[in-house]
């Protein structure tokens, strides 16, 4: 069976992929998407594949393991997983509780919406945080503000929005309305794959729903006490657009820890860091020093002061989850090279 690449543009192949297959690959193998991750099993799509494989893990980094978005060479006679194919796009994030694990979420997205309504659900500092992981995960950010109908001034939550970042966009919908919703359809055309992000009960289920033109995802309203709800999704899982792409659904992130995204930082608040610049110390911490830019900055009104506690907290997190995960990365190293060792020895006593 000869790859036929036009065939897999309708799956989200670009040239990226090609550029890493082999001449006998298009012989022997076939690409196939994972759609699903359970326990023991994958879930894999391709121009002429569906069905299920057992779990795959390139290496023993948390990195190496198949998630969903992730291209496989398979062996069609054996359905065996030959290798997984270089990322375009990798969303992660340090998985909830003390281990010092990272959780893959997504692979090769070319859209992130980042949900969140119009109501108390909106809040900066969480917004600063995952656009700060689509920015370092090489995936373009796009706001989708809901519940426009539960404020008189929706355009109050779009200014907001807009300050965030330059160049972000941000749309207003509602999200029961396939009319509204057609907003979005740029970045819903063939091959195209679009994750949804934000916490539960910001209406992405209904919006989901809406684009797919199925009520094939449970929906829960929120709590009238604090505007917030309960999960309606429990595990990722891509899912056909009538346009032509694929969309995947994120359970709702209550915890969501930033690692190994310093530069998505640096992105989100590139105003401070350039002001940083300037400042007469090097390693300024911007708390009082004499000749700090920022504080200038401040005092000048050319700079929110909010922004930079936001900033600082941030920077201070990712970089306290990545000396985490790199401690274990080292450790799991060493002890890969421990067990190697032991067993070359226990194979030369015999």
């Amino acid at each position: 069976m000869t790859i036929n690449l036009s065939e897999l543009a309708e799956f989200g192949w670009k040239s990226h992929f090609t550029s890493q297959l082999d001449p006998e690959d298009f012989e022997t193998l076939v690409p196939a998407r994972v759609t699903a991750v359970h326990r023991s099993a994958l879930e894999v799509v391709g121009a002429h594949i569906a069905t299920s494989v057992p779990p795959y893990s390139s290496h023993d980094d948390d990195d190496g393991a198949a998630t969903v978005g992730d291209w496989l060479l398979i062996d069609p006679q054996t359905t065996r997983v030959r290798r997984v194919l270089d990322r375009k796009s990798l969303i992660k994030r340090r998985a909830a509780g003390t281990g010092r694990r990272s959780q893959l979420i997504a692979a090769n997205v070319d859209t992130l919406f980042i949900v969140t309504s119009c109501n108390e659900d909106f809040n900066v500092a969480r917004l600063e945080r995952y656009l700060a992981l689509a920015r370092e995960s090489g995936v373009t950010p796009v706001i989708v503000l809901t519940k426009a109908d539960l404020t008189d001034t929706p355009e109050d939550f779009e200014r907001a929005a807009v300050r965030l970042m330059p160049a972000l966009c941000v749309e207003t919908v509602d999200a029961r309305d396939p009319a509204s919703v057609e907003r979005l359809a740029a970045w819903c055309g063939r091959g195209e794959t679009i994750a949804f992000v934000g916490s539960s009960g910001v209406g992405k289920s209904t919006l989901i729903n809406t684009l797919i033109g199925t009520q094939e995802i449970a929906t829960r309203g929120i709590r009238e006490d604090d505007a917030k709800g309960r999960h309606t999704t429990t595990g990722r899982t891509l899912h056909r657009l009538p346009a032509g792409g694929w969309l995947l659904d994120t359970p709702g992130i209550r915890e969501l820890q930033l690692t190994d995204v310093h530069s998505g930082i640096d992105d989100v608040f590139s105003d401070i860091v350039e002001i940083a610049k300037s400042c007469r110390f090097r390693d300024c911490g911007h708390d009082g020093e004499p000749g700090c830019a920022v504080a200038k900055a401040i005092a000048d009104g050319k700079l929110e002061a909010d922004r930079v506690p936001r900033w600082k907290k941030l920077l201070a997190e990712e970089a306290h989850n990545s000396a985490s995960l790199a401690e274990r990365r080292a450790r799991n190293k060493t002890f890969g090279k421990m067990v190697k060792r032991v067993m070359s020895e226990k194979k030369h006593k015999r």
